[in-house]
């Protein structure tokens, strides 16, 4: 049996190759990998559960989830001292996480029509609903009340009106919380901070428009201001700018009591605590992203105790899931070596998108070989199709190896395509030993169902 020190591991005082990063274990950096996994004789497990034969039974490319690692972080948010968490499922929803959802206790957010059909059909209680999501549809917004969602969180004055409007005619009274931009911008990638003046969420502070909004929705009777939100930003490790925000948040909600009398009980200000993708990467607990929030709503509302919401979404699922690839071929060029996987950007779109980092490591054996410079690229036709640009793998990597890559639980399996008429994987959860399926492999005659053949279109339909 190899020790953990030994596995891919360059002879001592072997230099990497351009000073990259090694392939990081489980053993050699457990921040990236989930809870459960372990390799053993070379083979890697997670929940138990040796992932070639997972392989072996469902194929590759495979989504993998470990059960206990998400459970794991979900408890941690209850515990962080958030009155209320609610998880962010634009992160990763299907049926089976509604459930695992539902079962530790959590609200859940959801940002679409779809999200919020498939929360109702697994028969989540509607009141700990949270309709997110930038220009929804009258339909989208009439289904919220006609399920009973429990807080709408509206993000532009049209839509306040046509809440308002779809609230009336079900005869109901709808909660909302309404969505405010305070000014900080997260250090994290642009297009992941969402808290500015300038994007397109929310309501800004600055220039009167979120007191307008919070005025307009007083003024309609169907609807009932819940609380205010915001959100800075995704995968953020550092705290000062969370603190900034909840002061600016705190410091509205006392103007409007102060200038309108309009009291604000709630205040939900999101999620987007960072994870480590790297070797060596923090993470940022829940009790610190929650603290952080606390002292800037203290600062600015001293004496008083509103409650405080949290969605995270990427910090309590990303590093539970991995996705596991089969090496299709391996050639060198001129400054690294290719090796190709039987996925891409279809199932692993963050490295094209936000220039994401990753680490890897064989899954089905040990691989002994000097650390070469290389690339693990996917198998479509774009330069960018790239799962892990630069990293140090052993050079006897070669055609039918497996490849595990860690913290690819969120924003994988939501945003996959199938481009290059590519089905997207399955996903399986693991856990004490077993696996069981959360989605199935899509296949060619799931993709053929789609064409229609050029069916005539009747114009005059209603």
């Amino acid at each position: 049996m190899h020790t953990a020190a030994s596995l891919h591991a360059p002879a001592a005082g072997t230099p990497l190759p351009d000073g990259l990063a090694p392939a990081a274990s489980p053993e050699s950096a457990p921040e990236v990998w989930p809870l459960t996994a372990r390799t053993v004789e070379g083979r890697l497990h997670v929940g138990g559960v040796a992932l070639d034969d997972l392989a072996a039974a469902l194929g590759t490319a495979l989504y993998v989830v470990d059960e206990a690692d998400f459970r794991h972080r979900a408890r941690s948010w209850r515990a962080s001292g958030a009155d209320r968490v609610h998880y962010a499922s634009k992160a990763f929803l299907c049926a089976e996480m509604v459930r695992w959802v539902d079962s530790e206790g959590l609200h859940l957010d959801v940002c679409s029509g779809g999200e919020l059909q498939l929360a109702a059909d697994t028969g989540f209680d509607p009141a700990r609903i949270v309709f997110h999501g930038s220009n929804k549809s009258v339909a989208e917004l009439e289904a919220a009340v006609a399920h009973g969602v429990g807080v709408v969180v509206v993000d532009c004055l049209e839509e306040i009106e046509r809440l308002a409007d779809a609230a009336s005619a079900a005869g109901k009274v709808q909660d909302v919380y309404v969505r405010i931009a305070p000014g900080v911008a997260a250090e994290t990638h642009d297009y992941m901070a969402t808290g500015g003046d300038d994007v397109k969420f929310g309501f800004p502070v600055r220039g009167g428009h979120a007191e307008r909004a919070v005025l307009a929705v007083a003024a309609r009777p169907e609807l009932r201001l819940a609380g205010v939100h915001s959100h800075i930003g995704s995968q953020i490790t550092a705290t000062e700018g969370l603190t900034l925000a909840a002061e600016r948040v705190g410091a509205f909600v006392a103007g409007l009591a102060e200038r309108h009398g309009i009291p604000v009980d709630e205040i939900d200000l999101g999620g987007g605590a960072g994870i480590p993708y790297l070797p060596g990467q923090p993470r940022l607990q829940p009790s610190e992203f929650t603290a952080a929030l606390r002292e800037g709503l203290d600062r600015a509302l001293p004496g008083t105790r509103v409650r405080l919401a949290v969605e995270p979404g990427r910090s309590m699922i990303g590093t539970a899931g991995l996705t596991l690839y089969r090496v299709g071929a391996v050639k060198d060029g001129l400054r690294r070596r290719f090796v190709s996987v039987d996925g891409g950007m279809s199932d692993a779109l963050r490295p094209s998108l936000y220039l994401a980092r990753y680490t890897a490591w064989t899954a089905n054996r040990t691989a002994n070989g000097e650390p070469v410079h290389a690339a693990v690229v996917g198998r479509h036709c774009e330069s960018g199709d790239v799962v892990v640009p630069d990293i140090a793998l052993p050079d006897d990597i070669t055609a039918g190896d497996l490849l595990a890559v860690p913290a690819t639980g969120a924003y994988h399996h939501v945003m996959a395509s199938n481009y290059n008429a590519q089905p997207r994987p399955a996903v399986v959860a693991v856990r004490d030993g077993r696996a069981r399926l959360m989605i199935h492999r899509e296949t060619p005659e799931d993709l053929r169902r789609r064409e229609a053949h050029g069916e005539p279109v009747d114009l005059n339909a209603p």
